[in-house]
């Protein structure tokens, strides 16, 4: 029995040990080049990665949710562009590569930061704007508060504004705040990076994009970054509800994630956007999760929906 309690302990030390050799490993392999390039917004810059060919049809713009960065996106863009679709993805500010920005990282900030983002891109609108989740509440303030910019918009498992009027959602909200709160202290002292390895990637990406999410994971600045983000989540649905509503004839796009079940009524809030465009179109992924419906295996449900809208808006 004694060398039985023995060897676990040193069970236990000899994992944790392997783990913080991954987690060395995975750093160094992300220490590599990100994807795409780094662009000057003033003073800062950004990460951006644009794929596919230009074309005459609008750019899609992505717009990641919590913790999110452009790698996220790496498979969707990877379809479109095999269709020559052209699409732009970004890490916001302080988050995977881009530099950090003033507080508070709120929507309006957020929106500032894409408006300067779009402008020394070197890309043309008008654009089919994506977001996922959390992003919901960006894309629409930054739609409406840009309109000559819009051709159409996708919104990926996403919140509304008017959702947080729902005592249930504000007490997820509250407990997502703290939880990230921990999850920004535990990657601060490195903890998280260990980790990066087995959980950095709940999507299902790329190889090359799976190494900058892995990272982002694992990085004390990009968590905390994510996580000031979050605890503004009410603060967004404030700003982006006041900002106005999509314009009718605008096509908008929804796609969810999970069997229905008893979230009917959730899931109906989320497709409103859509019933009220000229335009509609709503489609959910049921065997797919709030983050792998970006990846690998139901990815494709973002690309039909995404080449909906660039056909509706002609």
């Amino acid at each position: 029995m004694l060398k039985l309690a023995l060897r676990i302990p040193a069970g236990l030390l000899l994992a944790v040990l392997l783990l913080i050799a991954l987690g060395g490993a995975m750093a160094a392999v992300s220490s590599n080049a990100p994807r795409g390039r780094m662009v000057d917004i003033g003073g800062r810059s950004l990460h951006l990665v644009c794929v596919g060919p230009k074309s005459d049809h609008p750019t899609v713009w992505f717009e990641s949710g919590a913790f999110g960065i452009a790698a996220d996106w790496a498979e969707v863009q990877r379809r479109l562009a095999d269709k020559g679709q052209r699409s732009c993805a970004y890490d916001r500010a302080g988050l995977g590569s881009s530099d950090p920005g003033p507080a508070p990282r709120d929507s309006r900030a957020i929106a500032a930061d894409l408006e300067k983002l779009i402008a020394r891109s070197g890309e043309e609108g008008p654009f089919i704007f994506v977001g996922h989740s959390m992003a919901g509440l960006h894309v629409r303030l930054y739609a409406v508060t840009h309109p000559a910019q819009v051709a159409g918009i996708v919104l990926v498992d996403a919140t509304t504004a008017e959702a947080s009027d729902n005592a249930t959602l504000r007490m997820f909200v509250e407990r997502f705040g703290q939880i990230s709160r921990l999850a920004s202290s535990a990657a601060s002292i490195g903890l998280l990076k260990p980790l990066a390895p087995l959980l950095g990637d709940g999507i299902g990406l790329p190889p090359d994009a799976v190494r900058a999410k892995q990272a982002a994971f694992g990085s004390g600045p990009s968590n905390r970054a994510a996580a000031d983000e979050v605890t503004l989540w009410l603060t967004d649905a404030a700003q982006a509800r006041e900002a106005g509503n999509y314009d009718p004839t605008w096509p908008v796009a929804v796609v969810t994630a999970g069997p229905v079940g008893n979230r009917a009524a959730w899931k109906s809030a989320q497709a409103a956007p859509a019933r009220a465009s000229r335009y509609p179109y709503a489609v959910n992924v049921d065997q797919a999760g709030h983050a792998s419906l970006l990846g690998r295996r139901f990815g494709q449900a973002i690309v039909d929906a995404i080449l909906h809208v660039r056909d509706a808006a002609g």
